[in-house]
């Protein structure tokens, strides 16, 4: 068995993130230097005067700022809860939207939308739509006896993603072709261009709230791995660990769809890459997946805004880099996922 160092893998991650930062902010139409970055948070800190031009300021902390920032969390969010869901059901190819999610929340959306309510609307409506979805595939899986309760929930998951989907569908044909359906279409793709300050603390508080769970209760995910029955010999109640588990997965999920439209591919690549890294205890496996989430939304999103004269959707563009990506490690890891 190949041996992993404890250290080497968080810190790979750590330093991915910290030039996905620097590159966030060095590049595009106002570029601001790594050294002018430093000095305007510590000016911001200390309450002092940076020396800098203030478009720079604004630049940094009411533009690129809150983006970069949105960035890190909902791809911290969706790899995290990736990472859970893999575990939780022994299935190396399951995503956060496993049980509606993603459908849910952008159900809600599209009807916000459609309704033509605020953006804090369509944001509520979003997220309640994510936790309802997951509900309902919750109570009928568990409703259904006999068989594999995880498979029974996954093959649950995806009827009622189904028929989410089919809801967007009819959303979308009832809207307005000019006005609502692009704006539907493009929400759908995922975009992180209408960020803004206030948005940050609506993504923190789910976000953290949700991680911290996950985080908590990390040790007790090794032995939900195991198939139910010897989980419950050692002591394990695989019930209620299991609705505290999928509940905080999909408490980040929804609050990430709400803000930045549905962004696929994260939650599915990123747990493999971290895996590699770290191997499959998940005390050191849901933190690392967790920055490398963060980093690889915050390139992406880079690249999203910096590659063409207009901005290209998110998920084109995790979609175009996440196939080839995951392929490559399906062929690396063929000879199991662990």
């Amino acid at each position: 068995m190949k041996h992993r160092s404890p250290l080497l893998g968080p810190a790979l991650a750590l330093a991915l993130l910290l030039a996905g930062i620097a590159l966030a902010f060095s590049l595009g139409r106002y570029p601001v230097p790594p050294g002018d970055l430093l000095r305007i948070l510590v000016a911001r800190l200390t309450n002092t005067p940076s020396g800098l031009p203030a478009a720079s300021e604004a630049v940094v902390l009411q533009i690129r700022g809150p983006r970069v920032l949105a960035a890190i969390l909902i791809g911290s969010a969706l790899a995290s809860a990736g990472t859970a869901f893999q575990g939780l059901f022994r299935n190396p190819l399951v995503s956060p939207d496993i049980l509606g999610a993603s459908s849910g929340a952008a159900l809600g959306a599209v009807i916000g939308i459609f309704f033509s309510l605020p953006i804090l609307g369509i944001e509520l409506l979003s997220f309640a739509g994510g936790l309802l979805a997951v509900g309902l595939v919750y109570v009928i899986g568990s409703g259904l006896r006999g068989g594999d309760t995880v498979l029974t929930m996954v093959l649950t998951g995806v009827v009622v993603g189904a028929l989410l989907g089919a809801g967007i569908g009819l959303i979308k044909y009832l809207a307005d072709p000019y006005n609502q359906l692009p704006a539907m279409t493009f929400w759908l793709l995922g975009s992180l261009a209408g960020i803004a300050p206030a948005d940050i603390l609506t993504l923190l508080v789910p976000i953290l709230g949700g991680t911290a769970v996950l985080l908590l209760l990390r040790w007790r995910m090794n032995v939900m791995s195991l198939p139910e029955e010897e989980a419950r010999a050692l002591g394990v109640a695989t019930g209620p660990l299991r609705a505290a588990i999928v509940a905080a997965a999909t408490l980040v999920t929804s609050a990430s769809v709400a803000a930045s439209g549905v962004v696929g591919w994260v939650g599915l690549v990123v747990p493999h890459l971290a895996r590699f890294l770290v191997g499959p205890s998940f005390p050191r496996l849901l933190p690392t997946a967790a920055i490398l989430g963060g980093a690889y939304l915050l390139l992406i999103d880079t690249v999203a805004r910096t590659a063409a004269s207009v901005e290209i959707p998110l998920g084109i563009l995790t979609a175009v880099i996440g196939t080839p990506f995951f392929i490559a490690l399906l062929a690396r890891m063929r000879g199991g996922w662990s």
